[in-house]
């Protein structure tokens, strides 16, 4: 399965120095960009830590520092798609993720 052999190019690839571009990935695992994203998705699922950003490409965390900067790049990413929706229904972000309102 294609999965597995992203894994085992990621696994050549430790540390955000050697990150590798998604383009890169593809035409070493085979299979269109696209795909590369759904099987670092399903992998982050295993609870592979697969890492990655546009500066630096996918690679595999070889820090703890490095999984934390690919935490808050996807937290910033998933806030920053959750603002454009409650902006595009009109209704505050509060809202729309469901936070209680307390009076102050």
């Amino acid at each position: 399965m294609s999965k597995e052999r992203l894994l085992n190019v990621l696994s050549r690839h430790i540390g955000k120095g050697r990150g590798l571009g998604v383009a890169a990935l593809a035409l070493q695992v085979g299979v269109a960009q696209r795909q590369v994203r759904k099987f670092v998705t399903d992998l982050r699922q295993d609870g592979v830590a697969v890492c990655g950003t546009p500066t630096h490409g996918y690679y595999i965390a070889g820090t703890a520092e490095e999984l934390e900067e690919t935490c808050l790049f996807l937290r910033q990413r998933a806030l920053h798609s959750l603002t454009l929706e409650s902006r595009l229904r009109k209704v505050p972000l509060a809202d729309l993720v469901g936070q209680l309102h307390l009076r102050t």
